[in-house]
């Protein structure tokens, strides 16, 4: 899918907003390659948001002490 995004809109609080969690925002940085020079997102942006790989989401239900 995709996410547009509004103003003031960071790769964390999108993470948070599509995959429900920051711990994301790794993985839709890496999808998402010509805006990484973006900190701070103006409006009407279209980042592309792929599902989850289910690696990603096994890792992100484990403790924070296990997912080195």
């Amino acid at each position: 899918g995709t996410y547009t995004t509004i103003q003031g809109d960071t790769w964390d609080l999108i993470a948070k907003k599509i995959y429900g969690s920051e711990v994301y925002a790794d993985f839709l940085m890496q999808n998402n390659y010509p805006h990484l020079d973006i900190l701070i997102f103006t409006a009407g942006t279209v980042l592309t948001a792929p599902a989850l790989p289910d690696s990603a989401v096994n890792a992100a239900q484990l403790p924070a002490w296990r997912r080195q």
